[in-house]
């Protein structure tokens, strides 16, 4: 699969060859390739890269879905300080792209977008909160220490550009919790061992549980902004301002939801395949 980029325009970057855009990747770029990054749309760094692991992750959601019935769906849950009013059920799924913002709440979805185009008349940018969920998971996907589920997702998550925080069930909400009050309980339902609650977010000891998967990505607010910033000029070795130019969205985070999906399933088949839940694929 290749995907062409026909619609660039690298005048926009002229600009970023001396002078380092704050919060972005830039100066330890340069550092660390020696001049050879390319600064035009941020190269390696680029969020478009994220287009190769929707092309993967395409794939890795159809094996997961006709071997296993997995099923896995991720919504905007928070724009800047905006967040969903309702508890995500699985009913909502269906409104997730009904909106230009990716959230299942209607109402929540357009106090989002408003946010977000405030944020670009004030030449600004915001972050936000990706929800993903996963049901269908058979018990025993992951490894202990290593190769634990989490710390493969983890990993995973935090390659997608502008990404700076993963949880997993009640995550750090947990730590200001009692045993008593985190621990999920087990129940007989249908004569299949499951949890009252899902504290554990379908993980335990780093492997599935049957329960569903449920974990939360933090994005930062874009670094890309018009709003003057000051900066270093490395050419003149001063002090400059750097308002920066070109298409940049003011918030990434509605692009993000197939990106979740395609990551979290990309890891969940590996590990479908690595334990033998799925067979040889030829």
């Amino acid at each position: 699969m290749i995907i062409w980029n026909r619609d660039q325009r690298s005048t926009d970057y002229e600009e970023l060859k001396t002078k380092l855009r704050p919060g972005h990747s830039d100066y330890p770029a340069m550092i660390k390739y020696k001049g050879h990054n390319d600064y035009r749309g941020g190269g390696r760094f680029s969020g478009r890269l994220t287009a190769t692991l929707v092309m993967g992750g395409a794939i890795a959601r159809k094996l997961l879905g006709a071997a296993l019935d997995v099923q896995t769906h991720s919504y905007v849950s928070q724009i800047g300080k905006v967040a969903m009013g309702k508890r995500f059920t699985e009913k909502m799924i269906p409104d997730i792209y009904g909106n230009d913002v990716r959230c299942p709440d209607p109402e929540a979805a357009a106090l989002m977008r408003a946010a977000i185009l405030g944020a670009r008349r004030d030449m600004d940018s915001l972050g936000g909160m990706i929800e993903s969920v996963t049901t269908g998971l058979p018990v025993g996907l992951g490894e202990p220490v290593f190769g634990s589920l989490e710390s493969d997702i983890s990993s995973g998550v935090f390659s997608i550009p502008s990404v700076k925080g993963v949880e997993f069930g009640s995550g750090f909400a947990g730590s200001e919790s009692t045993g008593s009050q985190n621990n999920d309980t087990f129940v007989l339902r249908d004569g299949a061992v499951q949890t009252r609650t899902n504290n554990a977010g379908g993980i335990l000891g780093g492997i599935s549980i049957g329960m569903p998967l449920t974990l939360r990505v933090a994005f930062k607010p874009a670094s890309s902004i018009p709003r003057e910033q000051p900066t270093v000029d490395i050419k003149s070795g001063k002090d400059a301002v750097l308002s920066v130019k070109g298409r940049h969205d003011p918030c990434v985070v509605p692009r993000a939801p197939p990106v979740v999906d395609s990551v979290v399933a990309l890891v969940l088949a590996d590990h479908a395949l690595l334990g033998g839940f799925i067979g040889p694929v030829l």
